[in-house]
């Protein structure tokens, strides 16, 4: 799937489930709550936080997805086309970056 489509089937599903969009300072609140939830996992799977009994169903790949789920929604309400956005974004990055990483010595 495409990240066009991906807005699109976003838009689709909101439009038949969901009635409509949340404002988007609610959205903001909930990608806030998701991607936490996200760090948790991380904390806990990669860090040196331990899980707790009730914690042991976690999934990371749901929680990227409802992440992924409301950054779309963001992009859709506001208008942004996050396919034209993230080819911009990585141009930048070629352009800012193209030899900063391989120069630096802390990633040897």
């Amino acid at each position: 799937m495409t990240i066009t489509e991906a807005q699109e089937k976003v838009d689709s599903w909101i439009k038949k489930y969901g009635v409509r969009y949340f404002s988007e300072l609610t959205n903001m609140a909930i990608l806030t709550e998701e991607v936490g939830e996200v760090a948790k996992i991380i904390a806990r799977k990669y860090g040196e936080q331990s899980s707790k009994s009730s914690e042991s169903e976690l999934d990371l790949a749901d929680e990227f997805a409802d992440v992924l789920f409301v950054l779309i929604c963001l992009a859709n309400q506001t208008g942004v086309n996050l396919s034209e956005a993230f080819m911009k974004n990585l141009e930048k990055k070629t352009n800012r970056d193209k030899t900063r990483h391989k120069e630096n010595p802390k990633l040897r």
